[in-house]
């Protein structure tokens, strides 16, 4: 296996294509709680959390009014957002639900616990927390044993205060 060329490099952000700007905002901005960082007109925003350039950029430029891409087509799965601790996690899932967005799924990861919804356009949008890496399992050899176990949402928003 080739070593990474710059061990440090990590996802910075997602570009997502919407049919509409202001549908999107509502939902990363009002729902989720990204701050838009900046706009560029009626085509394209960047949101951010605690003050960062963009987390989550949106554009019209080739997909004003445009549709969901249709099941088995290739593109993005989906986005995840990782929160700080099990109840920020509980509290992002609980307003998703509260502006009427159904849970398509959940999971217990073994290294995380995550909550799967869709986007005003279709986009998949992951809700997750990860444990403490002192907590991952592992297998004999100390690789990650990763798994898709049943995560109960409703424990998951009793925790929610």
């Amino acid at each position: 296996m080739t070593a990474p060329y710059a061990p440090s490099a990590r996802i910075g952000h997602v570009h997502l294509k919407v049919a509409d700007l202001d549908r999107a905002i509502a939902f990363y901005g009002d729902v989720l709680g990204f701050e838009v960082q900046t706009r560029l007109g009626t085509e394209a925003a960047f949101l951010g959390a605690d003050g960062y350039h963009h987390h989550i950029g949106l554009n019209t430029w080739r997909s004003k009014d445009g549709i969901p891409a249709p099941e088995g087509h290739t593109g993005l799965f989906h986005t995840a957002i990782l929160y700080p601790s099990r109840a920020d996690l509980a509290t992002a899932v609980k307003r998703v639900l509260a502006a009427g967005y159904p849970v398509l799924g959940s999971s217990d990861h073994g290294v995380s616990e995550a909550v799967y919804f869709n986007d005003p356009d279709g986009n998949g949008v992951e809700l997750y927390r990860d444990r403490d890496p002192a907590e991952w399992p592992r297998h004999s050899d100390g690789s990650l044993q990763m798994y898709s176990r049943p995560l109960s949402v409703q424990n998951l928003l009793s925790e929610h205060s």
